[in-house]
């Protein structure tokens, strides 16, 4: 296979900065979520915040997810669509320095404005998102690459994309295209208000069934329709072969098919809660599409994502992966 992962969705560039808890009030943002905003909503959030606490990186979840996968020393490819603007440029060349293959070129690229988020982190080191999707709510079936889904050993997908009539194509025909080519489907509902706001669009995305699943607890209860994490993880086997739920400070919950398999968290006091989902996805791909078990993708995500929030922003330095991959090895 040429690709371990092939991953599609939102490309976004993320504006991250420090707020205090007022801000939120002050503001009537809803805290500890993903909204979607306006461009002229988001110019003005921008305004509020001080820039000189901020600073840019290359985001969105897939993203994050196929970048920590390559700094691990995975191959991954990238289906996205940003504009002909200075933000477009700063992600196609992130994605280049990371070593994450795409078929976007910059000059075929459309006007307008890429997509950006604003990320803002309050002192609980709680992550709070407002995007503007700018030309990247325009990405549709036509910007998949199927010979690099067929040359994959699994097609990861971005659930934030359901927001969106043409995402959701995108992300059903990516789909049926690797299933035709038994490669394995792996999604990930990236937000609790995806599963809440957007139900029927994600259960269609699921159809019968998906390879493996990654999800938190508040959303593996809101796509059941369950109360108890216990009861949640019954009724995602109807939807999932296998899957993952994430317990943040408690670690997380992996079922292999067979068995669920405890991991247990690395306790560190975290500052920056922001991409530890994603971060966690990318070094379990990394795990299994390298002969790891379940357990042990698992203790190595841990491991990642307790690295990825002692720290600012989504994304580790490189140096700091290889760094992990040895404590891991032991």
């Amino acid at each position: 296979m040429r690709y371990d992962v092939f991953g599609i969705g939102n490309a976004i560039v993320d504006i991250v900065t420090e707020v205090d808890h007022s801000f939120f009030e002050t503001n009537n943002i809803e805290k500890g979520v993903m909204t979607l905003v306006d461009e002229k909503r988001q110019l003005h959030l921008m305004a509020a915040i001080d820039m000189h606490k901020s600073h840019l990186s290359g985001g969105g979840s897939a993203g994050n997810t196929v970048v920590a996968l390559s700094q691990f020393g995975g191959k991954s490819f990238y289906s996205c669509l940003v504009a002909q603007d200075e933000l477009g440029k700063f992600f196609l060349e992130d994605l280049k320095i990371h070593g994450v293959q795409t078929d976007l070129k910059y000059e075929n690229c459309p006007p307008g404005h890429s997509g950006r988020c604003l990320v803002m982190t309050s002192p609980d080191a709680q992550r709070t998102m407002n995007t503007f999707l700018g030309v990247s709510s325009f990405l549709s079936p036509e910007h998949l690459n199927e010979e690099a889904i067929k040359n994959s050993k699994c097609v990861y997908l971005e659930g934030y994309l359901v927001a969106s009539p043409k995402g959701q194509e995108a992300l059903i025909k990516a789909k049926r295209i690797a299933e035709r080519n038994k490669v394995d489907v792996v999604l990930t509902f990236s937000d609790s208000s995806m599963v809440k706001y957007f139900s029927k669009q994600m259960e269609e995305v699921v159809g019968a069934s998906v390879d493996l699943l990654f999800c938190n607890e508040e959303e593996a209860m809101i796509f059941t329709g369950t109360h108890t994490v216990n009861e949640a993880r019954e009724k995602l086997k109807q939807s999932a072969k296998k899957f993952i739920i994430t317990r943040g400070a408690n670690g997380a919950l992996v079922f292999d098919g067979d068995t669920f398999v405890d991991i247990e968290p690395y306790p560190v006091k975290a500052i920056d809660t922001n991409g530890a989902g994603d971060m966690f996805a990318g070094a379990f791909l990394y795990g299994i599409t390298h002969g790891h078990s379940f357990a042990g993708s698992g203790k190595l995500a841990s491991l990642a994502s307790s690295h990825v929030v002692k720290q600012w922003g989504p994304r580790l330095p490189k140096n700091e992966t290889e760094k992990i991959l040895k404590e891991f090895r032991g």
